[in-house]
C-alpha cells in the first residue's frame, strides 16, 4: 500500500499529540498537578494511536524518523518560546542535522514507498 493523504494526516496528528503530551510533561511538575498529568497521558496515548494507523502505509523506520525528528524541533521551539529555554550554538547545529537527516530520508530515500 502506497502512503496516502490519509496517512501522512496520521502521521501529523501524531507528531501534534506527541508536542501537546511533552508540553504537558513539563506542566505536570514531575507528575505532581493531576489535570496536565491526566492529558498529558491522553496525548501521549493518541501520539501512538495516530502513528499505529499512519504505519499502515509508511515504513516504520520513516515514519518515526519524521515523528521524532518533527518533534524534536519543535518541542525545542516550544522550550525556547513558551518555557523560555536558552539553547547554545550546539543544541542548535544538532537540531539543524536532525531537520536535514528527515529532509534527506524524505527527498532522497526510496524507503518511504513500498
Amino acid at each position: 500500500m502506497r502512503p496516502t493523504l490519509f496517512h501522512y494526516g496520521a502521521l501529523g496528528a501524531a507528531i501534534v499529540c506527541e508536542l501537546v503530551g511533552t508540553t504537558l510533561l513539563q506542566k505536570s511538575e514531575q507528575f505532581t498537578r493531576f489535570a496536565p498529568t491526566l492529558f498529558m497521558i491522553l496525548f501521549f496515548a493518541g501520539s501512538f494511536f495516530f502513528l499505529s494507523h499512519a504505519l499502515k502505509a509508511i515504513p516504520i523506520g520513516i515514519a518515526y524518523a519524521v515523528w521524532a525528528g518533527v518533534g524534536i524541533v519543535l518541542t525545542a521551539f516550544i522550550g525556547v518560546t513558551i518555557f523560555r529555554q536558552t539553547m547554545d550554538i550546539a543544541a542548535i547545529a544538532g537540531i539543524a542535522m536532525i531537520v536535514g537527516g528527515v529532509v534527506v530520508v524524505n527527498v532522497f530515500s526510496h524507503s518511504a514507498m513500498h
